[in-house]
């Protein structure tokens, strides 16, 4: 990473809060232009290291590429901890923007550029404001979160000794900029993906009779599983399956011995999952077997259901209607989200809370995250290092000086 091509690093800007958004936003866009994947986040981790040490804030590695800092720390108080990712995606850019990623085939199409600005941010506004903290602050740089665990390779580090509660947030296109949501109980869900080999016999496609054709086989097992969560699970049970890929590579006149499919779930209740491995299972084998083939399963577990407790999340919306106002709450946005989240580790191990805040404010922040036309709404930078900075009792930037 040459030095035009660093993200810029943050000044001590002290109670000057426009030029420290100002930063904020040169960091966020300069982290977007230099995606780097799952594990991968090593000029990322750099730039985070840098920009702390460039503010006068300690800090550690953790879990490799995943940082921890901390603030007043000999403060007598609760000790909370504020998360922000930092990975990016395999997708190819399509925004055409001043900030686009220069990294081919890469892009922070979740945001998580965003989500480390703000916690740079915040960082930077409390380290100026340390000895009015009522108790230690920690920060998580986390890496990994898009599927590869980095929660829990955080908390196996140490990330959470220590720490009495957790906060966290992820932007969302969906809901209109000025609210969000962060109910009691389930906000994101947990999800599971599968892969079924189907085995059959190949010939000639005009022998079908001679054959035991996988991709029909393949066909079945796709429909038989769309009708899991309509005709299995009560109505009253949040949960989605998905059959997302079908492969069947063969020529125009050859049946194939093989044909694989796969996809993914997610649900709301963990209860459900056992449920759900089960009756994936069964119904692939059972059907396969109808049409003369077997089918080989594989299952793999992937996050479980992000889960708020109660206390912690009513800090948390406190803090979100201190910043948005009394109507801030998305009434039309229902919860769980059925995507899934990472943070779900942190909230198994300690209490705390995480919050969806909306970003669609009309003016092209619309495309759904991991989309390649989606961007992060810089102007949610502000509002979300002012809830943390709330939540972690520092006074915000319209309180009387020091």
């Amino acid at each position: 990473m040459t030095a035009a091509s660093k993200p810029a690093a943050f000044a001590r800007t002290g109670d000057d809060w426009d030029a420290l958004v100002t930063s904020a936003v040169e960091f966020r866009r300069g982290l977007h232009r230099r995606p780097e994947l799952s594990w991968n986040e090593k000029n990322t981790a750099a730039s985070i290291r840098r920009s702390l040490d460039d503010l006068g804030v300690p800090w550690r590695a953790c879990a490799d590429t995943g940082t921890v800092a901390t603030l007043a720390a000999d403060a007598s108080g609760r000790r909370i901890a504020l998360r922000g990712d930092i990975d990016a995606l395999p997708i190819v850019e399509e925004t055409d923007l001043e900030w686009a990623s220069a990294n081919a085939g890469l892009m922070h199409a979740c945001g998580h550029d965003g989500h480390a600005a703000t916690l740079m941010a915040t960082a930077a506004w409390l380290k100026h404001h340390e000895h009015r903290l009522p108790g230690p602050v920690t920060l998580l740089f986390q890496p990994a979160e898009e599927g590869g665990h980095g929660a829990k390779r955080m908390i196996e580090d140490g990330a959470l000794d220590g720490v009495d509660s957790i906060f966290g947030w992820h932007n969302w296109p969906a809901i209109p900029f000025g609210q969000a949501v962060c109910p009691d109980g389930a906000v994101m869900a947990g999800n599971g993906t599968f892969k079924i080999t189907i085995q059959g016999s190949g010939g000639h496609a005009s022998q079908p009779e001679a054959c035991r054709d996988p991709v029909l086989a393949a066909s079945a097992v796709t429909i038989a599983l769309q009708q899991v969560i309509s005709r299995r699970l009560p109505a009253q049970h949040a949960a989605v399956l998905s059959v997302t890929w079908i492969e069947a590579p063969s020529g125009d006149t050859v049946i194939p011995d093989t044909a694989e499919l796969g996809g993914s779930f997610r649900i709301a209740r963990a209860d459900d999952r056992k449920i759900l491995n089960a009756l994936i299972a069964d119904i692939s084998e059972s059907t396969a077997r109808a049409y003369g083939t077997e089918a080989r399963v594989e299952l793999t577990p992937r996050y479980d259901a992000t889960v708020n407790h109660t206390s912690e999340a009513g800090a948390m919306r406190d803090a979100l209607a201190g910043e948005l106002g009394e109507n801030w709450r998305s009434e039309s946005t229902p919860v769980p989200i059925m995507a899934s989240e990472d943070f779900s580790y942190y909230l198994k191990e300690i209490p705390g809370a995480f919050a969806l805040v909306g970003a669609d404010d009309g003016a092209g922040h619309d495309a759904p995250c991991h989309s390649p036309r989606y961007d992060f709404n810089d102007r949610l930078i502000p509002i979300v290092a002012r809830v943390f900075a709330r939540l972690a009792g520092a006074p915000g930037p319209d309180s009387a000086p020091d």
